[in-house]
């Protein structure tokens, strides 16, 4: 798994807007990479209409996010169409980015071990650095955890609680 601090992989994908989106090319710009199973799912479209009704803070917070599943650029425009998603879809028709992320794998689904897209987001900083990493990801907050994240909140290491001198164990 990809950990926050490391190079985060580079890809070039064919996108809705009707070109290549590729890392180099978004280069100082932070971006929110989330990969999702399938297009118009419940867990899926959950995610991305957080992501849309949140477009604004993300924009704020300096951030492009792009949506990327296996689906085709039809199915990805339907359901940006659908959903008014405000935000790119990508196509990794042959999961080699999803690869790369490691967003691709063994996961369990109704009790039994399947391949497939295993639900993450990757914030990128600028730099091209992993800022933050969400992998499994629960739909329901992820989207104020990215945010949380683009704010500098999530990416720090949690604090270890001081204990004052002589206090008891609980």
């Amino acid at each position: 798994m990809l950990k926050v601090g490391q190079p985060a992989p580079s890809f070039a994908l064919p996108s809705t807007s009707g070109k290549t989106v590729s890392l180099a090319g978004l280069k100082g710009q932070r971006v929110v990479l989330y990969f999702y199973p399938r297009d118009d799912t419940p867990g899926c479209t959950r995610e991305a209409c957080a992501f849309r009704d949140d477009q604004a803070k993300l924009k704020k917070a300096g951030a492009v996010v792009l949506g990327v599943s296996a689906d085709s650029l039809a199915s990805h425009d339907k359901f940006r169409a659908k959903y008014s998603l405000p935000f790119e879809l990508l196509s990794d028709a042959d999961k080699s980015v999803a690869k790369a992320y490691g967003a691709y794998g063994e996961k369990t689904m109704y009790g039994k071990k399947v391949l497939g897209t295993i639900r993450s987001t990757f914030v990128i900083g600028a730099d091209g650095k992993l800022e933050a990493v969400f992998s499994p990801v629960k739909v329901d907050g992820h989207s104020e955890k990215v945010l949380a994240a683009l704010a500098g909140e999530a990416s720090a290491p949690p604090k270890a609680a001081k204990k004052k001198p002589g206090a008891k164990k609980k």
